[in-house]
């Protein structure tokens, strides 16, 4: 396995280019399989995830074509049902969690489809009941194989209905879309996920033929079109808002002075709004956003004086994923804020990392952790650790970046998973980063 070696303590200065959101491309990756025309889609990240991905629907009989490392053609004409069954299959598909977006458009284009136990992410529970529900709401039937932990999806015919989701899924919205849309008749899916990507598939499914409406509320309404009828189009992916809220979080620690450029910032959402709470400037000039240097930064209370909490939640609430990040960023900050984890069970835990590197932390329960920041009087020290996930793992090394001497960052294959060359794009903002065995 490689390691990161830093050196932290320098501030980090320059212009940065988020790449390609991962959790958009994983879901318009899987539509393509809904045509045999060709779709050609831009701004793919070149991270491991999707690679994987891309290497399933090879697999599968796709005829992909490399045009650059973050543009690709995807053909799904001559698909390969029987490689859905096969030992190769469950093995690669069990351990990436993108892999259940294939269930809906194989289910919506040959009624049948088979969903892996999820892989990924050790980050807690991650269940497939939004999925399976959906599908059997449209006519769907499933068979777990309990030896093997993968179900088995088969649909004479979709039928269009009313569906309640049991909750905002974004991977269970997405997936029963993509089998909603050859679904007869009308299909009205309430309590949906609006997240910015969930909408940009809608937008690409529409250009390939679909009826959906609705796009950006939670009550998304499905006319079932003819599977025959759907054709090729020509998509680009929004900028990670992951990797921007991660680069805002990257100047403030290291007190740098940054320019995100080509943000999407319309879709960012309140995540601009919640690192101004921890006291981080920025000003924003059409689609860049400025973080100026900023020797400190104090976090705010709610009005009447009250500590200020961060919680996540459902899109248009603040993101999961970034988290863990405000999280590190409030570590030097002035002031106190709770931080509470709503989403999953076990996301807080790399806390104790942080605490090894002189972090004032108190983490109450495994979803909540009390910050107090050290308002840079005390720089976090250098520490050897290991990336437990993807959005952790960039936490600690934005941690190690600010942090006084050596850090070595362990198991990054984690954060390969979720960053194209991460280090690279450290080292032309100045970062002591390098890559070894």
């Amino acid at each position: 396995m490689n390691s990161f070696e830093i050196y932290g303590g320098n501030p980090l200065n320059g212009e940065v280019q988020p790449q390609g959101a991962k959790n958009e491309a994983l879901q318009v990756i899987a539509a393509t399989l809904l045509t045999p025309h060709k779709v050609l889609i831009r701004n793919i990240p070149d991270i491991v995830d999707v690679r994987m991905l891309i290497e399933l629907m090879q697999d599968l009989g796709v005829e992909v074509e490399k045009i650059t490392p973050n543009e690709y053609a995807f053909e799904a004409k001559n698909i390969n049902l029987e490689y859905l069954i096969s030992p190769e299959y469950k093995k690669k598909s069990g351990k990436l969690r993108g892999a259940v977006m294939l269930a809906g458009p194989l289910l919506a284009r040959f009624k049948k489809a088979y969903i892996p136990q999820p892989g990924g992410d050790k980050i807690g529970r991650r269940r497939l009941d939004t999925h399976i529900l959906g599908f059997e709401k449209l006519g769907a039937k499933y068979h777990y194989h309990e030896e093997e932990h993968f179900f088995q999806l088969e649909a004479d015919q979709l039928t269009g209905t009313y569906m309640l989701l049991d909750e905002p899924s974004v991977t269970g919205t997405a997936n029963i879309l993509m089998a909603a849309v050859v679904a007869k008749g009308k299909t009205r899916i309430y309590n949906a996920a609006c997240e910015p990507y969930l909408q940009q598939l809608c937008r690409m499914l529409n250009r390939m033929g679909a009826h959906i409406t609705g796009i950006g509320s939670n009550l998304l309404t499905v006319y079932g079109v003819d599977p025959e009828s759907f054709m090729g189009c020509d998509h680009r992916i929004l900028a990670d808002m992951i990797e921007v809220g991660s680069f805002i979080g990257l100047a403030a620690m290291t007190g740098g002075d940054i320019w995100i450029r080509n943000c999407n910032i319309k879709y960012l959402g309140c995540i601009p709004d919640t690192f101004q709470r921890l006291g981080i400037e920025m000003e924003m000039k059409k689609d860049d956003i400025h973080i100026p240097a900023q020797e400190h930064y104090r976090i705010k209370r709610f009005i009447g004086g009250d500590i200020l909490t961060i919680y996540d939640h459902p899109w248009p609430g603040f993101t999961p994923d970034l988290l863990s990040i405000a999280l590190v960023v409030a570590t030097q900050a002035k002031g106190t804020v709770l931080f509470h984890q709503k989403m999953f069970e076990s996301r807080l835990f790399f806390t104790d990392k942080l605490i090894d590197m002189g972090a004032q932390i108190v983490l109450c329960d495994p979803h909540r952790a009390v910050v107090v920041g050290l308002d840079k009087t005390f720089p976090l020290r250098g520490n050897t650790m290991s990336s437990p996930d993807i959005r952790a793992g960039l936490a600690l090394l934005i941690a190690a970046l600010s942090a006084q001497g050596k850090s070595v960052i362990q198991n990054i294959e984690q954060i390969d998973r979720g960053y194209q060359y991460i280090d690279t794009r450290l080292q032309n903002l100045g970062a002591k980063i390098r890559r070894i065995d």
